[in-house]
């Protein structure tokens, strides 16, 4: 990958990831760090018992999407098509899965107790053992053709997968293997804000994303309506917002505000990041257009959790 795209590469390797052969990429997330040195989770071990000193956060397709969201953290190429379409190009899902526990190994490293008073043996041992894949870091992840290889082996290897997608790859969502949790990504109440806030690089991608959201009903895992919450910018219509979410029915909506962080700097400001207390509003304002309650919040991470459910599914 370094050779292919040397200038992301640099940026990459600048903002800390860690990349896995042509196309993948694994990165410590804050609230690992925060978990091992604070004892602090993140909001998916506090909503779904996901261990976050047991988390790996990666993607397959690490600057690849269909899409150029004015909130997104990413590195972008100038094309945004994954580039590997010969199949001998394409790293297989072992080969990547491999270099994550590598690259894993690497970070944790930084953190064992003999030179990190403030970790503990027990939790630096017990991340060792990852338990949950985030496939969610960056870029989409659909894009890269063996998406279900990639979650048939996390399977086998006892992780918990946790796929997140933008949804503009429909014809993908629907002979998708199942992960134990799959979200996509709602980033606009209508077609003029998502074209707006998402500035698709291809066509009906609105049209696409609806189409994905359809399908979440035919799962039979957990689905999830993400909502990235940009002030003055996507942060509106609940009503409409609401109409779309009582047609598809998630298990769960994620209420998330905007965080001013990577790429996004260049589009965006910090007047863009909400805080929690408007996340909470618009949160309540979507319960009661939708009948999902609230279950759960995480302050920090500027995130309500609302469902239908009476409490949220923890995974074990």
């Amino acid at each position: 990958m370094e050779k292919e795209y040397p200038k992301e590469y640099k940026v990459l390797k600048k903002q800390k990831y860690h990349v896995i052969g042509k196309h993948s990429a694994i990165k410590k997330c804050r609230w690992t760090h925060n978990s091992l040195v604070k004892n602090q989770p993140c909001y998916k071990e506090k909503f779904y018992n996901l261990k976050s000193h047991r988390c790996l956060q990666m993607s397959p397709s690490v600057i690849w999407c269909t899409n150029n969201c004015l909130y997104c953290w990413r590195v972008n190429p100038e094309d945004c098509s994954f580039p590997f379409s010969d199949s001998n190009k394409i790293d297989d899902p072992d080969f990547i899965l491999d270099g994550c526990y590598r690259e894993w190994k690497r970070i944790l490293s930084g953190y064992k107790p003999t030179s990190h008073d403030k970790v503990s043996w027990k939790k630096w041992n017990e991340a060792q053992d990852p338990f949950n894949i985030a496939i969610s870091l960056s870029g989409e992840p659909t894009l890269y053709p063996k998406i279900n290889g990639l979650i048939e082996a996390s399977f086998k290897r006892n992780l918990k997968v946790f796929l997140v997608s933008n949804g503009t790859q429909p014809n993908v969502i629907e002979s998708l293997t199942e992960p134990s949790q799959l979200y996509i990504s709602l980033s606009a109440p209508n077609r003029a804000i998502y074209e707006k806030t998402c500035l698709p690089a291809l066509r009906n991608n609105w049209d696409k994303l609806m189409r994905s959201l359809e399908l979440l009903s035919t799962f039979k895992c957990p689905t999830v309506i993400r909502l990235t919450m940009v002030k003055d910018l996507n942060m509106c219509l609940p009503k409409e917002y609401a109409k779309i979410i009582n047609k598809v029915e998630p298990t769960y909506i994620e209420c998330k505000g905007y965080v001013y962080v990577g790429s996004s700097r260049k589009n965006l400001t910090l007047d863009n990041m909400p805080y929690h207390h408007e996340i909470k509003d618009f949160s309540e304002k979507l319960s009661n257009l939708t009948g999902y309650n609230i279950l759960d919040e995480h302050k920090q991470s500027r995130v309500v959790l609302l469902s239908k459910l009476k409490k949220a599914i923890k995974f074990s």
